[in-house]
């Protein structure tokens, strides 16, 4: 028998003073059995970064052909692509294809995979990528419950993240394009 999704519920209170977004978000999140916490606050942190009324998120680890989030437009078209980790060109290549923007959000040692991955898909011009700093995800990402509150501020391109303990600040690093 196949072990079933955990539904985690997040509040999110997204204050972005870069694009004027202020939004305070409750949001049912997927953590598929094999996810780990990074993953997880990856996906939200992306949906966070790339904030707009209509992106959702994709259906998860066991879904290949989906990213981990999406924006549609009315007409089913994909406008943008957001995925999470350290995929491989061809991933990147066939969302940025597909999508009319294509977003990845790196998280994990990722030296040898941006040596690797990044001049294959720097020709691609609708595609942006930025590494998420590990000591502050690992400390955000430790121990998340099924419930949790998060008030995300994004600030001159760095997110501060506050949970119930304490606030991280991620200074992202584009390897490609921007926001």
């Amino acid at each position: 028998m196949a072990l079933q999704s955990i539904p985690c519920k997040v509040q999110l209170n997204l204050t972005d003073t870069d694009r004027g977004v202020y939004e305070n978000l409750r949001l049912t999140v997927a953590r598929h059995p094999s996810e780990t916490g990074q993953r997880l606050a990856a996906r939200i942190l992306a949906y966070a970064l790339w904030y707009q009324e209509r992106l959702a998120f994709g259906r998860g680890l066991s879904e290949v052909d989906e990213p981990a989030l999406w924006q549609k437009s009315l007409d089913d078209r994909i406008e943008h692509w957001i995925d999470v980790g350290q995929p491989d060109a061809d991933r990147l290549t066939t969302g940025s294809r597909r999508a009319e923007r294509c977003s990845l959000l790196v998280y994990g040692n990722n030296r040898v995979w941006a040596g690797k991955v990044v001049p294959a898909v720097a020709q691609l011009k609708n595609l942006s990528i930025a590494v998420l700093p590990q000591e502050p995800l690992d400390a955000l990402a430790s121990d998340l419950p099924r419930n949790f509150d998060w008030s995300v501020m994004i600030s001159d391109g760095v997110l501060y993240v506050s949970d119930a303990e304490t606030q991280h600040e991620f200074v992202l690093d584009w390897l490609l394009g921007e926001r």
